[in-house]
């Protein structure tokens, strides 16, 4: 991935084959403008065309009190109907490369994430949460609803039920609660999170990243499929790993009893 400078956006490579990008309006508590939501549309629409060596992203908030409070609504404040419609567009988008990134996403959420912020997490693989953290889906309390993947994803990762009292109610809820509820998949102190999180990412990175890339896919389509067109959908994906160099090289090196070093061939 060719490095790129972003307004609302700071990227890092705290360790090898692993990006972090850190949603960067602490003074607005991260809140998602247009120029956010384009900046994530390019940031990860670019991962998507050019992953270069990222094989693992960890996606947070800066500062300590939010991952992101949700759409700005002070920018929002005055918008004609088209006008509102059409930031919406970017914010569809940006959904969309969210999810559609070939490379796994972690989201770390490190405080709130309302609205926008807990669409924006729950568009990714997994979530990590601190202890601290809050989530809610308050569209309904502004006249509006979910738009940017909220009603699907959420209610695939918790049910139906959960997810519609959740969404109806507007009403916020606990990372614990979250854990619970299985749509966080550790809590840690809020020291601890970015440590936990890049553990994570880490060992992801140290795995075959087309294998990675295929098991991430395979899951996630299929899971939209029949459980027969899923096993098709499977089989389609494990093909693409047999003629690989790093299928070669795993099995090598699990008999030379070392680390693999996997090359992305």
């Amino acid at each position: 991935m060719a490095a790129t400078e972003f307004e609302t956006l700071s990227l890092s490579r705290p360790h090898d084959h692993v990006l972090v990008v850190t949603m960067n309006r602490p003074e607005a508590m991260n809140a998602l403008n247009t120029q956010m939501g384009r900046d994530l549309v390019q940031c990860f629409e670019d991962i998507a065309l050019n992953p270069g060596d990222v094989r693992a992203i960890v996606l947070t908030g800066a500062g300590e009190r939010a991952f992101c409070a949700g759409g700005d609504l002070k920018e929002r404040r005055g918008m004609t109907d088209e006008q509102w419609t059409r930031q919406h567009v970017i914010f569809e988008r940006m959904a969309r490369a969210l999810i559609d990134c070939p490379v796994p996403v972690i989201a770390a959420v490190n405080g709130a994430a309302y609205g926008g912020g807990c669409e924006i997490a729950c568009c990714c693989d997994f979530i990590y949460a601190a202890e601290t953290a809050r989530f809610a889906l308050t569209e309904v309390t502004l006249g509006i609803m979910p738009g940017a993947g909220g009603t699907q994803n959420l209610s695939r990762a918790v049910g139906e039920r959960r997810a519609k009292e959740l969404i109806l109610t507007g009403k916020p809820f606990s990372a614990q609660e979250g854990e619970t509820w299985g749509l966080v998949n550790a809590v840690a102190s809020p020291a601890e999170l970015m440590v936990a999180a890049l553990a994570t990412a880490q060992r992801i990175a140290g795995n075959a990243p087309i294998s990675v890339r295929q098991a991430k896919q395979s899951i996630h389509r299929g899971l939209q499929m029949s459980l027969a067109d899923g096993l098709a959908f499977e089989i389609e994906a494990y093909n693409r790993m047999v003629s690989t160099e790093d299928r070669h090289e795993g099995v090598l090196a699990f008999n030379e009893k070392r680390p693999p070093r996997f090359k992305g061939r």
